[in-house]
Protein backbone atom coordinates (compact mmCIF):
# COMPACT_ATOMS: atom_id res chain seq x y z
CA UNK A 1 0.00 0.00 0.00
CA UNK A 2 1.34 3.43 -0.94
CA UNK A 3 1.95 6.06 1.71
CA UNK A 4 -0.78 8.67 2.22
CA UNK A 5 -0.32 12.15 0.81
CA UNK A 6 -1.32 13.65 4.18
CA UNK A 7 -0.92 11.96 7.55
CA UNK A 8 -1.57 13.46 10.98
CA UNK A 9 -0.54 11.68 14.16
CA UNK A 10 -2.02 12.84 17.47
CA UNK A 11 -1.96 16.50 16.45
CA UNK A 12 -2.80 19.15 19.03
CA UNK A 13 -3.07 22.92 18.93
CA UNK A 14 -3.24 25.06 22.06
CA UNK A 15 -3.56 28.86 22.07
CA UNK A 16 -2.26 30.30 25.34
CA UNK A 17 -2.67 33.68 27.00
CA UNK A 18 -1.84 34.81 30.52
CA UNK A 19 -5.42 34.12 31.57
CA UNK A 20 -6.32 30.89 29.79
CA UNK A 21 -5.55 28.09 27.37
CA UNK A 22 -7.75 27.25 24.40
CA UNK A 23 -7.44 23.71 23.05
CA UNK A 24 -8.35 24.10 19.36
CA UNK A 25 -7.30 20.57 18.32
CA UNK A 26 -7.13 17.56 20.63
CA UNK A 27 -5.21 14.53 19.37
CA UNK A 28 -6.27 14.56 15.72
CA UNK A 29 -5.05 11.60 13.64
CA UNK A 30 -6.01 10.93 10.04
CA UNK A 31 -4.76 9.90 6.61
CA UNK A 32 -5.67 11.37 3.22
CA UNK A 33 -4.69 9.40 0.14
CA UNK A 34 -3.63 10.97 -3.15
CA UNK A 35 -6.71 11.83 -5.18
CA UNK A 36 -9.11 11.94 -2.22
CA UNK A 37 -11.76 14.64 -1.85
CA UNK A 38 -12.28 15.28 1.87
CA UNK A 39 -14.82 17.63 3.40
CA UNK A 40 -14.38 18.95 6.96
CA UNK A 41 -17.57 19.91 8.79
CA UNK A 42 -18.55 20.92 12.29
CA UNK A 43 -20.00 23.80 14.32
CA UNK A 44 -18.35 27.19 14.63
CA UNK A 45 -15.29 27.02 16.88
CA UNK A 46 -14.77 23.27 16.52
CA UNK A 47 -11.26 23.60 15.02
CA UNK A 48 -11.95 23.44 11.27
CA UNK A 49 -10.05 26.59 10.31
CA UNK A 50 -7.20 25.76 12.68
CA UNK A 51 -6.84 22.32 11.12
CA UNK A 52 -6.80 23.80 7.61
CA UNK A 53 -4.17 26.38 8.64
CA UNK A 54 -1.92 23.64 10.00
CA UNK A 55 -2.45 21.49 6.89
CA UNK A 56 -1.41 24.50 4.81
CA UNK A 57 1.72 25.14 6.91
CA UNK A 58 0.39 28.57 7.79
CA UNK A 59 0.84 27.86 11.50
CA UNK A 60 2.51 25.08 13.49
CA UNK A 61 0.86 22.50 15.69
CA UNK A 62 1.58 22.45 19.43
CA UNK A 63 2.42 18.74 19.41
CA UNK A 64 2.07 15.68 17.22
CA UNK A 65 3.38 14.92 13.74
CA UNK A 66 2.29 16.04 10.27
CA UNK A 67 3.58 14.24 7.17
CA UNK A 68 3.23 15.30 3.53
CA UNK A 69 4.24 12.58 1.07
CA UNK A 70 6.14 10.83 3.87
CA UNK A 71 8.11 13.92 4.99
CA UNK A 72 7.59 15.17 8.54
CA UNK A 73 6.78 18.87 8.12
CA UNK A 74 5.82 19.53 11.74
CA UNK A 75 8.94 21.43 12.76
CA UNK A 76 10.13 23.05 9.54
CA UNK A 77 11.71 26.50 9.55
CA UNK A 78 9.57 29.30 8.16
CA UNK A 79 11.57 29.39 4.93
CA UNK A 80 11.42 25.61 4.40
CA UNK A 81 7.70 25.55 5.22
CA UNK A 82 7.14 28.29 2.63
CA UNK A 83 9.10 26.26 0.07
CA UNK A 84 7.02 23.12 0.67
CA UNK A 85 3.81 25.13 0.69
CA UNK A 86 4.60 26.80 -2.64
CA UNK A 87 5.56 23.49 -4.24
CA UNK A 88 2.77 21.21 -3.01
CA UNK A 89 -0.21 23.22 -1.73
CA UNK A 90 -2.77 25.52 -3.32
CA UNK A 91 -5.26 27.63 -1.32
CA UNK A 92 -8.79 28.79 -2.06
CA UNK A 93 -10.33 31.20 0.46
CA UNK A 94 -13.91 32.28 1.10
CA UNK A 95 -12.94 35.95 0.74
CA UNK A 96 -11.05 35.36 -2.57
CA UNK A 97 -7.98 37.37 -1.37
CA UNK A 98 -7.36 38.89 -4.78
CA UNK A 99 -5.40 42.13 -5.21
CA UNK A 100 -7.67 44.80 -6.66
CA UNK A 101 -4.78 46.83 -8.12
CA UNK A 102 -3.67 43.90 -10.30
CA UNK A 103 -5.34 42.42 -13.35
CA UNK A 104 -6.81 38.93 -13.31
CA UNK A 105 -3.76 37.75 -15.25
CA UNK A 106 -1.29 39.26 -12.77
CA UNK A 107 -3.19 37.91 -9.75
CA UNK A 108 -2.90 34.40 -11.15
CA UNK A 109 0.76 34.89 -12.10
CA UNK A 110 1.83 35.97 -8.59
CA UNK A 111 2.70 32.50 -7.20
CA UNK A 112 4.83 31.80 -10.28
CA UNK A 113 6.68 35.09 -9.95
CA UNK A 114 7.39 34.51 -6.26
CA UNK A 115 8.48 30.90 -6.74
CA UNK A 116 12.05 29.89 -5.91
CA UNK A 117 12.33 28.69 -9.50
CA UNK A 118 13.10 31.38 -12.06
CA UNK A 119 10.28 30.88 -14.54
CA UNK A 120 10.61 32.69 -17.83
CA UNK A 121 7.99 35.15 -18.96
CA UNK A 122 6.90 32.62 -21.61
CA UNK A 123 6.54 29.82 -19.04
CA UNK A 124 4.45 32.07 -16.79
CA UNK A 125 2.26 33.22 -19.67
CA UNK A 126 1.60 29.69 -20.90
CA UNK A 127 0.66 28.40 -17.45
CA UNK A 128 -1.53 31.40 -16.56
CA UNK A 129 -3.38 31.05 -19.86
CA UNK A 130 -3.84 27.33 -19.21
CA UNK A 131 -5.33 28.04 -15.78
CA UNK A 132 -7.59 30.77 -17.18
CA UNK A 133 -8.90 28.24 -19.69
CA UNK A 134 -9.58 25.72 -16.90
CA UNK A 135 -11.90 28.18 -15.16
CA UNK A 136 -13.32 29.75 -18.34
CA UNK A 137 -11.96 33.22 -17.58
CA UNK A 138 -9.63 33.94 -20.53
CA UNK A 139 -11.97 36.73 -21.67
CA UNK A 140 -11.52 38.48 -18.31
CA UNK A 141 -7.73 38.32 -18.09
CA UNK A 142 -7.25 42.11 -18.35
CA UNK A 143 -10.01 43.03 -15.90
CA UNK A 144 -9.49 43.97 -12.26
CA UNK A 145 -11.12 41.85 -9.51
CA UNK A 146 -13.55 44.63 -8.58
CA UNK A 147 -14.95 44.46 -12.12
CA UNK A 148 -15.97 40.81 -11.66
CA UNK A 149 -18.89 39.08 -9.99
CA UNK A 150 -18.33 37.00 -6.86
CA UNK A 151 -18.48 33.78 -8.83
CA UNK A 152 -15.94 35.08 -11.34
CA UNK A 153 -13.61 36.22 -8.55
CA UNK A 154 -13.74 32.76 -7.01
CA UNK A 155 -12.86 31.23 -10.39
CA UNK A 156 -9.84 33.52 -10.59
CA UNK A 157 -8.85 32.51 -7.05
CA UNK A 158 -9.06 28.85 -8.09
CA UNK A 159 -6.88 29.54 -11.14
CA UNK A 160 -4.31 31.25 -8.92
CA UNK A 161 -4.32 28.27 -6.55
CA UNK A 162 -3.63 25.93 -9.48
CA UNK A 163 -0.91 27.89 -11.23
CA UNK A 164 1.98 26.08 -9.51
CA UNK A 165 0.41 22.65 -10.17
CA UNK A 166 -0.14 21.74 -6.48
CA UNK A 167 -0.86 18.14 -5.60
CA UNK A 168 -2.99 19.29 -2.62
CA UNK A 169 -5.76 21.88 -2.77
CA UNK A 170 -6.96 23.33 0.56
CA UNK A 171 -10.34 25.04 0.31
CA UNK A 172 -11.94 27.20 3.02
CA UNK A 173 -15.71 27.77 2.62
CA UNK A 174 -15.42 28.31 -1.16
CA UNK A 175 -19.13 29.04 -1.59
CA UNK A 176 -19.70 31.14 1.52
CA UNK A 177 -19.91 34.44 -0.38
CA UNK A 178 -21.71 33.06 -3.44
CA UNK A 179 -25.33 32.51 -4.41
CA UNK A 180 -26.47 28.94 -5.02
CA UNK A 181 -25.94 29.05 -8.80
CA UNK A 182 -22.35 30.27 -8.54
CA UNK A 183 -21.73 28.02 -5.54
CA UNK A 184 -22.83 24.98 -7.54
CA UNK A 185 -20.57 26.01 -10.44
CA UNK A 186 -17.54 26.40 -8.17
CA UNK A 187 -18.21 23.04 -6.53
CA UNK A 188 -18.48 21.34 -9.91
CA UNK A 189 -15.11 22.83 -10.82
CA UNK A 190 -13.59 21.37 -7.63
CA UNK A 191 -15.13 17.98 -8.41
CA UNK A 192 -13.64 18.11 -11.91
CA UNK A 193 -10.21 19.04 -10.56
CA UNK A 194 -10.39 16.15 -8.12
CA UNK A 195 -11.40 13.78 -10.91
CA UNK A 196 -8.26 14.91 -12.78
CA UNK A 197 -6.12 13.82 -9.81
CA UNK A 198 -5.87 16.78 -7.43
CA UNK A 199 -6.26 15.95 -3.73
CA UNK A 200 -8.88 18.30 -2.26
CA UNK A 201 -9.46 19.06 1.42
CA UNK A 202 -12.39 21.43 1.95
CA UNK A 203 -13.94 23.13 4.97
CA UNK A 204 -17.64 23.80 4.42
CA UNK A 205 -20.76 24.50 6.48
CA UNK A 206 -23.08 23.41 3.65
CA UNK A 207 -24.13 19.74 3.99
CA UNK A 208 -25.03 19.54 0.28
CA UNK A 209 -21.47 20.36 -0.71
CA UNK A 210 -19.95 18.23 2.04
CA UNK A 211 -21.80 15.26 0.56
CA UNK A 212 -20.02 15.79 -2.77
CA UNK A 213 -16.73 14.73 -1.18
CA UNK A 214 -15.57 11.12 -1.27
CA UNK A 215 -14.78 11.25 2.46
CA UNK A 216 -16.50 13.36 5.13
CA UNK A 217 -14.79 14.34 8.37
CA UNK A 218 -16.72 15.81 11.28
CA UNK A 219 -15.05 17.84 14.04
CA UNK A 220 -16.45 18.67 17.46
CA UNK A 221 -14.53 20.43 20.24
CA UNK A 222 -11.22 19.87 18.46
CA UNK A 223 -11.72 16.12 17.96
CA UNK A 224 -12.68 14.00 15.00
CA UNK A 225 -15.97 12.30 15.87
CA UNK A 226 -16.51 10.66 12.49
CA UNK A 227 -14.56 10.40 9.30
CA UNK A 228 -11.27 8.91 8.16
CA UNK A 229 -8.86 7.05 10.39
CA UNK A 230 -5.31 5.88 9.73
CA UNK A 231 -4.77 2.19 9.06
CA UNK A 232 -4.69 0.22 12.31
CA UNK A 233 -5.95 3.10 14.45
CA UNK A 234 -9.09 3.03 16.52
CA UNK A 235 -11.58 4.17 13.91
CA UNK A 236 -13.40 7.46 14.05
CA UNK A 237 -16.42 5.85 12.42
CA UNK A 238 -19.27 6.72 14.74
CA UNK A 239 -17.34 7.24 17.98
CA UNK A 240 -15.30 10.08 19.34
CA UNK A 241 -11.54 9.91 18.98
CA UNK A 242 -9.66 9.81 22.23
Amino acid sequence: MSKPTIELRNLTKVYSTEEMETHALRGVSMEIAAGDFVSICGPSGCGKSTLLSILGLLEPSTSGDYFIDGMNVSQLSLSKAAEVRNEKIGFIFQSFNLIDELTVYDNIALPKRYSDRNFSRKEISERVTECLEMVDMVHRSKHRPWQLSGGQQQRVAIARALVNRPSILLVDEPTGNLDSKNGDAVMQLLVDLNAAGTTVCMVTHDPRYADMATNKLHLLDGKIISGIAPQGANAFHGKEAS
